[in-house]
């Protein structure tokens, strides 16, 4: 798996952004049993850049923790095998990693939140990143029984990972 990720807010973590995104990246990869190496681009911003991109790419003029950029199409979520049929607008031809799409999160929001549920910066950064790669993998929440099967998977995922509240 590649990362790909960039920094453009002045707000710095005391863990790992790097290693905590990769883990998750792959931790949700092996749950859906992704059956490609795959690349992930993730930005970190403020809140005055987030509500910018979500202004421009979704028509919504508020900031949001993060947003989600998903390449690939699904016809079930986590059902990869549609990937090959437009193997030129889904894989990297020079790596040959499956392009899975982009994630951009807030580092306003991630401090915000941990405060506001009383847990740590990491474990609300790695929900963020867990719940977004869902979103790339073809998940959503706008119906409760969508919303049901994300919320399982993210807890799942990071209790595995022992990052816990």
């Amino acid at each position: 798996m590649t990362l790909y990720a960039e920094n453009e807010s002045e707000i710095s973590f005391p863990f790992s952004v790097e290693e905590t995104a990769t883990a998750v990246i792959n931790a949700v990869l092996d749950a859906e049993a992704c059956p490609y190496e795959a690349t992930v681009n993730l930005l970190l911003t403020d809140n005055v850049g987030i509500r910018e991109y979500n202004r421009q790419y979704r028509e919504i003029d508020k900031e949001t923790d993060v947003l989600s950029f998903p390449n690939l199409d699904f016809d079930k979520p986590g059902d990869f095998s549609k990937a090959e049929e437009k193997e030129a607008d889904y894989f990297d031809p020079d790596s040959g990693e499956l392009i899975l799409g982009d994630i951009i999160i807030s580092v306003d929001k991630v401090i915000e939140q941990a405060e506001n549920y009383g847990h740590a910066q990491k474990r609300e950064f790695a929900f963020l990143v867990a719940h977004s790669m869902l979103h790339l993998c073809g998940y959503d929440h706008m119906e409760d029984d969508e919303r049901i099967v994300m919320e399982e998977k993210q807890e799942k995922i990071l209790q595995e990972l022992g990052i816990t509240r």
